[in-house]
């Protein structure tokens, strides 16, 4: 697992003279996350208060065998927790339960994954599994932690990119363990969605314990777990939403002007998309800077005039985007020493000039 911010930071994974398999080190991951991986077969298992705190009754839930992963469940049928649970399941994590109001996805996700429990109310699936994760949009996820109580030995993880795992602390007592598992990837169509986890990158947070166990669960998927520095999380899912959505939105916007020389969209992508891998590719090579080409890397004061103009009058809604995207250029450009600064003026007094 990569650490973001700690970068002598490395998981905790049990005794280093134990056999390297995958078996027995998820098993000392689980066993030190906490999540109470009971021997024998698969099972219900009662226990009550153990520090006489946990819980004032005895909780029957599922335990998985040793050295195997833990039983989960997936609150939320969506594109994202189907995606998740369809990828866990094939990697050999199982998916014992899910709970969705909507009971389409609900049907959807038990054809999609096999051997689920469905239910419609999230709480319900606390006797199931071991491991919850919370698939749902971000406004829900405090008042659906507050609905929730988690039992001694159990963990509670959401995935939002957005939020900390502090979200989910209305759902703890003693004995559990809460975290977050969010995946750098585009849900847009399922499939899509399980083959892009592999090389994918995963933001991980919550208790130490947990975070090593979450790792686990990355890698099983195929993709790389990483833990960001305190407090940068809301920062690096706005990247991630310029990176997703807001590049979407840019596609759009060379889609509009693409439709005013005469192009549809599929002729648009077809033209404009080897452009955009070709500057990805420089980008990685030489850097974001140096990869800069165009006409502001030029001082071209013209063509950025006439590009202003040919937007007012066919694609005004392209408008302020390509104000702010030029303004961005000019301080690349200027960054790295291409332009003057009377070249620099000449720009910024074009983009400034509204008619």
């Amino acid at each position: 697992m990569k650490v973001w911010g700690d970068p002598q930071r490395e998981p905790s994974g049990g005794d280093s003279s134990e056999p390297d398999s995958s078996d027995a080190r998820l098993a000392a991951v689980a066993a030190e996350a906490g999540l109470d991986l009971e021997p024998g077969s698969r099972g219900r298992h009662e226990h009550g208060d153990g520090d006489g705190e946990a819980h004032g009754h005895r909780h029957p839930h599922e335990h998985s065998e040793p050295g195997q992963p833990p039983y989960l469940g997936i609150v939320g049928a969506g594109a994202v927790g189907t995606a998740l649970g369809v990828a866990l399941s094939r990697a050999g994590w199982p998916i014992t339960a899910v709970a969705s109001r909507d009971a389409a996805r609900r049907s959807r996700f038990s054809q999609l994954v096999g051997g689920t429990r469905a239910f419609t109310d999230a709480t319900a699936i606390l006797d199931e599994v071991e491991l919850v994760i919370l698939a749902v949009p971000d406004d829900a996820l405090g008042p659906l932690a507050a609905s929730l109580r988690l039992y001694a030995g159990q963990a509670l993880v959401h995935t939002s990119g957005a939020l900390g795992a502090e979200v989910l602390q209305p759902a703890m007592a003693a004995g559990t363990q809460i975290g977050s598992f969010h995946p750098l990837v585009a849900f847009a169509d399922t499939e899509r969605a399980v083959a892009a986890f592999h090389g994918a990158t995963v933001a991980v947070e919550g208790d130490d314990q947990l975070v090593a166990l979450l790792a686990e669960m990355a890698a099983a998927i195929g993709a790389t777990a990483v833990r960001l520095a305190p407090g940068s999380k809301s920062a690096y899912h706005a990247a991630a939403v310029l990176a997703a959505g807001g590049f979407d939105a840019l596609l759009d916007a060379i889609a509009e002007l693409g439709r005013v020389a005469g192009l549809d969209e599929a002729s648009s992508l077809a033209i404009y998309g080897p452009l955009i891998e070709q500057t990805l590719g420089n980008a990685r090579a030489l850097g974001i800077r140096a990869a800069l080409t165009g006409p502001i890397t030029r001082g071209d004061v013209g063509t950025l005039r006439a590009h202003l103009a040919t937007l007012r009058d066919h694609a005004p809604g392209v408008l302020d985007l390509y104000r702010a995207a030029a303004e961005r250029e000019i301080g690349l450009a200027a960054g790295r020493g291409a332009l003057t600064p009377e070249a620099i003026s000449g720009l910024r007094d074009a983009l400034a000039m509204r008619s």
